[in-house]
C-alpha cells in the first residue's frame, strides 16, 4: 500500500469505528491518530473516569503491532518495564536484560500515570521518549516504538518530572463530556461492555504499514506553510509560550501527518490546527487556541481540510474570565505588542461563549482592556 492509501485506511477502518463507540472523543481520536502517524508522542490529561485509558487501549485493540502498556507507581522499578536480567546471561557474569514481552519489543506503548516515574527509571524513560533507544548498563539497543502514549489526572510540578512532561510533544485535555452527549454515552458504554471480550475485525494495518506512512513524512511538501508557520511560532514565543527550537522542527512532522491523513501530500495552512495542542499549563489552552484559530482563518476553508481544523471547542468562560483578570493585573509591566495580542487572541475566543449574559459580561471586560491600549 501507499503512504495514501494507509492513511485513507488507517481513518476509515480505524479512528472512525473507535469514534462511533466514545461519545465526544472525536478530538482526542483523531489527535491519536495524527501522533500515530507523525510517530510523536501524546499526553492525555483529565480527571478520572474520562476514557484515557480505555481509548488508548481501543486503538491498540485495533492494530496489528505488539503493545505493551503499565499503571506506574512510586514505587515502580526499572524490570518493570525493560524486564528483569537474564539469569542465564547472568552466571555467565554478562548484564543482559530479557525484554521478551517488554516494552524495549513493543511497537504501541502506554504509559498509565507517567508522572509517578521514580527517578530509578526516569533517565531511561527520557531516552525511550525522545530517541527511542534503550540503554541499561553496557546494552543499548534501538526500539521498534512507533508511538507512545501516556496519562495523567494532572501535571507535573516537579523539575526533573517536567523534562519528562517536554518529551511529549502533543497533550490534550480529555474532559467529562457535556450533559446533552450523556445519553448517547451511556448507550455507547454498554455497548462496549457487551463487545469488549470480542477482537474487532482486523483492519489489515500492521506496524509495518504504520512505519511506511512515518517514512513518508519528510515526502511531503511544506514549502507552501512554512512562512505562516514560522509567523504563528513568533507570535506564540512573544505571548509568552515557551515553544522550543526542538519542538518547533517537531511539529512540522506532526503538520505533515495532518496533510497524509487528509490524502493530500503537500500541506496547507489549515494543518497548523495541530499546534493547539503543545501547551505546558492549563491556563495557556485557550489563547493557544485562539491564536492558532486566527492564523488559520485567514485562510479560505477547502474540501480536503482536516476534520479538526474548525473543530476547536467551546471556550470556558471561567478560564476565560480569569486570563482576562491576570492580563488586567499585568498589563503594565507587558510590552505594548505583546499585551495587545494576549488581548486580541482571547477577544477573539469570546463570541463563542454559549451563555448570552457570561458572553456580554466577558465582552465587557475586553472593551475594558481595548480602551485601557488604547490611552
Amino acid at each position: 500500500m501507499t503512504p495514501l492509501e494507509i492513511a485513507d485506511r488507517l481513518t476509515d477502518q480505524i479512528l472512525r469505528p473507535i469514534k462511533s463507540v466514545f461519545v465526544g472523543k472525536e478530538e482526542i481520536i483523531d489527535l491519536m491518530g495524527i501522533a500515530l502517524a507523525g510517530g510523536e508522542n501524546l499526553f492525555l490529561h483529565g480527571p478520572p473516569g474520562t476514557a484515557k485509558s480505555a481509548l488508548v487501549h481501543e486503538l491498540a485493540r485495533r492494530l496489528d503491532a505488539r503493545a505493551f502498556d503499565y499503571l506506574l507507581t512510586r514505587f515502580t522499578e526499572p524490570g518493570e518495564l525493560f524486564g528483569p536480567f537474564d539469569i542465564r546471561k547472568l552466571r555467565e557474569g554478562d548484564l543482559v536484560t530479557n525484554t521478551e514481552g517488554m516494552l524495549p519489543e513493543a511497537e504501541f506503548i502506554f504509559l498509565d500515570e507517567l508522572l509517578n516515574a521514580n527517578s530509578a527509571i526516569l533517565n531511561s524513560l527520557l531516552l525511550v521518549l525522545n530517541e527511542r533507544v534503550f540503554r541499561r548498563g553496557r546494552e543499548t539497543r534501538k526500539l521498534p516504538a512507533l508511538l507512545v502514549v501516556s496519562a495523567s489526572n494532572h501535571l507535573p510540578e516537579e523539575e526533573a518530572l517536567k523534562a519528562l512532561f517536554d518529551r511529549f510533544l502533543l497533550r490534550v485535555h480529555c474532559g467529562y463530556v457535556p450533559e446533552a452527549e450523556l445519553a448517547a454515552v451511556l448507550e455507547a458504554g454498554w455497548a462496549l461492555e457487551k463487545s469488549t471480550r470480542a477482537k474487532p475485525a482486523s483492519a489489515g494495518l500492521s506496524a509495518a504499514d504504520i512505519r511506511v506512512l512515518q517514512d513518508a513524512l519528510p515526502t511531503v511538501d511544506l514549502a507552501p506553510v512554512r512562512g505562516v508557520y514560522l509567523e504563528l511560532i513568533a507570535r506564540l514565543r512573544a505571548a509568552g509560550m515557551e515553544v522550543s527550537d526542538r519542538r518547533a522542527v517537531k511539529l512540522q512532522r506532526v503538520i505533515a501527518a495532518s496533510a497524509l491523513m487528509c490524502g493530500r501530500m503537500g500541506a496547507r495552512v489549515s494543518d497548523l490546527w495541530v499546534v493547539r495542542f503543545i501547551w505546558d499549563r492549563e491556563e495557556q489552552r485557550e489563547m493557544l487556541a485562539a491564536m492558532v484559530q486566527e492564523t488559520i482563518n485567514k485562510d479560505a476553508p477547502s474540501t480536503g481540510d482536516h476534520p479538526q481544523t474548525h473543530g476547536g471547542s467551546a471556550p470556558d468562560p471561567e478560564s476565560l474570565a480569569r486570563d482576562l483578570d491576570v492580563l488586567s493585573e499585568c498589563w503594565d509591566d507587558l510590552a505594548a505588542g505583546v499585551a495587545r495580542d494576549r488581548l486580541a487572541a482571547l477577544a477573539a475566543r469570546v463570541p463563542w461563549v454559549q451563555l448570552s449574559e457570561t458572553r456580554e459580561a466577558l465582552q465587557e471586560k475586553v472593551e475594558a482592556l481595548w480602551r485601557k491600549a488604547g490611552a
